[in-house]
């Protein structure tokens, strides 16, 4: 197991964690009903994908 020779400093340790960010969800519009959703995801208000209705939408 790799074990370091010496402390790292806060501002290093800084420096290496400000790089873990989150990357926000990215939508696009249902051909059906133009409302956003998450790509290869059936549309949660319309229940289609890939112009089909797989699911009944929901209230």
């Amino acid at each position: 197991m790799a074990v370091p020779k010496r402390k790292m400093s806060r501002s290093n340790t800084r420096a290496r964690r400000s790089q873990w960010k989150a990357a926000a969800v990215s939508l696009v519009s249902c051909p059906q009903c133009r409302s956003p959703k998450r790509p290869h995801v059936a549309c949660p208000s319309c229940g289609t994908y890939n112009r089909r209705q797989v699911i009944e939408p929901s209230a």
